[in-house]
């Protein structure tokens, strides 16, 4: 683990970017950094993530107990000790409201075809959790059954969080997710979109290790074959959570590719 000035002065770097990027507007979003088995680090609450110094972090416990700075942490604590809590391997945490992204959370959309390579590589899938009241136990709740297989989730009606075995990894996971944003709704813009299928998405899962920077901390899903008629071939998982996707509507028996364990 980096030490705690160094995870003092990520955060605040991390923070200053999401606020450049129009990530996360006035006070929104929140980070943290695990220190070690019993703190963590985070970004205090009611503070522009554009402003912020070393010195307005909070040190808290694995219960949200604040055990050093001047600051009350941020609310959605909660939700980051969730996932430090089912992730052992996690050490850096962001939560943000990147537009087009939020655009798709709010929609009711996940973001899980295979349109771009790059994309299931790094992340697999980015699905949709259950709406959760921000500061309550059912923000968590909501992202409990996806926190272990998945490293980025929309949040509905409300943004997304991004997880890693560094800050640094969490917040380009952030990027990832706002930028195939962007390219899935052109895509479905154009009506035109053209998801990997079988066998394309198999190789990309043997060449996934192999790629520096892309290495996910969650499990490798395995790719399932793609049948847009009906249902997904050698899908025997009926209790993974489902989000529904981009093409995907009431009337509709259609459904499309996610990328799931065995």
């Amino acid at each position: 683990m980096t030490s705690e000035r160094q995870s003092r002065r990520d955060i605040v770097h991390f923070g200053k970017l999401l606020y450049e990027r129009g990530y996360v507007a006035a006070t929104d979003g929140n980070l943290s950094v695990r220190l070690d088995e019993n703190r963590i680090l985070a970004t205090p609450t009611a503070m522009s993530k554009g402003a912020m110094k070393p010195s307005d972090l909070v040190i808290v416990d694995m219960e949200g107990r604040r055990l050093s700075g001047k600051r009350n942490v941020s609310s959605e604590i909660g939700m980051h000790l969730l996932i430090y809590r089912l992730r052992p391997d996690i050490q850096g945490i962001v939560h943000a409201h990147p537009p087009t992204a939020t655009g798709f959370a709010a929609s009711g959309m996940a973001l899980n075809q295979p349109l771009v390579c790059e994309v299931v590589i790094g992340l697999g899938s980015i699905p949709l959790a259950k709406y959760g009241t921000p500061g309550t136990p059912e923000l968590a709740e909501g992202l409990k059954p996806y926190v272990p297989d998945y490293d980025a989730i929309l949040m509905s009606n409300h943004g997304v969080v991004s997880y890693g075995d560094t800050l640094e990894g969490a917040y380009m996971k952030m990027e990832t997710v706002e930028h195939f944003a962007h390219i899935a709704l052109v895509a479905h813009l154009l009506g035109r979109q053209q998801p990997l299928q079988g066998r394309e998405l198999e190789k990309l899962m043997l060449v996934r290790s192999k790629y520096q920077g892309y290495r996910s901390a969650a499990p490798l899903p395995l790719a399932v074959s793609c049948n847009f008629e009906g249902e997904n071939e050698g899908d025997n998982n009926v209790d993974r959570p489902r989000p529904s996707s981009i093409t995907e509507s009431p009337s509709s028996n259609r459904r499309v590719t996610t990328l799931r364990q065995r």
